[in-house]
């Protein structure tokens, strides 16, 4: 049977979950629960023109892409989509309908690269290049069992002018963070600069998305200035994930991002949270460093693939 491609419908609960099973099974290192696909979408900036396709073999969902533009890119015609199959349910032809769906939302668009994250296996890697992607920069997912040995510890005094505080410390004013967010992703490795330049933007796709975990996320104040933080995402269960950690250049050196991330830890193991799992890029030899420091182990890696506007 063909699969068929639909949107997938606003607020309906059913199609968000079949989103999460989908991108759980072929991704189990993502952080993904039904609320936060449904924010996906009612969070979208109209410049990204962000869709979340679903494939289906006799009604039954066994594959999605979400695909937009890099509205938030500091260079023009940037665009993205990221497909998953579920296991199960490959070599059905739902991979190549859903990738075609993405490309010509895209050729609608003024797009000029359009990149995609391909798992670093031989079959997945070969899947794009007969599309026509080339490969560029690599990730990798890192694994902590936080049920498993010790953390290293948080330190037993502060250095003057240091604290340490949850996220929901700013509910009322989340704009330090924001700012810093700013800061820290500007300097990001990656093949698409990227400029937090919108604060309300942030506040609806970040601060609101409910799976950013407030009372886990830290930040590390140095007299009274957010100087580091780390972000915390959750599925509210058991796994836990680090959406960015990241330290402002003048307060760099100093091992700030690092305290951030293990207080923010600390409380996720107290809070029952099982797995933490991370991303980073190969290049980021800094945070590597540390996530190796915390125990965490490569999972899994990734390659970038991109492909120019009009390529066969």
């Amino acid at each position: 049977m063909i699969p068929t491609i639909r949107d997938l419908r606003a607020g309906d609960v059913a199609d968000a979950e079949s989103v999460v099973r989908v991108r759980r099974s072929a991704l189990p290192f993502l952080i993904t629960t039904a609320a936060g696909v449904a924010h996906e979408l009612t969070s979208a900036h109209p410049d990204g023109h962000y869709r979340v396709l679903l494939a289906e073999t006799g009604g039954l969902p066994v594959g999605t892409v979400s695909v937009g533009v890099a509205h938030r890119g500091t260079e023009p015609g940037q665009a993205y989509f990221n497909a998953y199959v579920d296991p199960e349910h490959r070599g059905l032809g739902a991979g190549g309908l859903l990738v075609r769906a993405a490309e010509e939302h895209l050729a609608a668009l003024d797009v000029v690269d359009t990149y995609t994250w391909v798992l670093d296996e031989p079959e997945h890697r070969a899947f794009a290049e007969r599309r026509g992607y080339r490969p560029s920069r690599s990730a990798h997912f890192l694994r902590l069992d936080l049920t498993a040995g010790t953390l290293p510890p948080l330190p037993a005094e502060l250095p003057a002018g240091v604290e340490l505080r949850p996220g929901s410390a700013f509910a009322s004013d989340p704009r330090p963070l924001y700012r810093a967010d700013a800061e820290a992703t500007a300097d990001e490795p990656g093949d698409v600069p990227v400029g937090l330049d919108d604060y309300e933007d942030w506040l609806n796709d970040v601060w609101l998305d409910p799976g950013l975990d407030h009372e886990l996320t830290t930040a590390v104040l140095v007299d009274g200035v957010v100087a580091a933080f780390s972000a915390a995402r959750t599925d509210g269960a058991t796994r836990y994930g680090s959406a960015m950690t990241g330290t402002l250049r003048a307060f760099r050196g100093r091992g700030l991002a690092k305290l951030a991330k293990t207080d923010s830890l600390h409380r996720a193991r107290a809070a029952g949270y099982r797995e933490a799992f991370t991303g980073n890029d190969s290049g980021n030899e800094p945070m590597l460093a540390i996530n190796r420091w915390f125990g965490y182990e490569i999972c899994a890696s990734e390659t970038r693939y991109t492909k120019k506007a009009g390529a066969a």
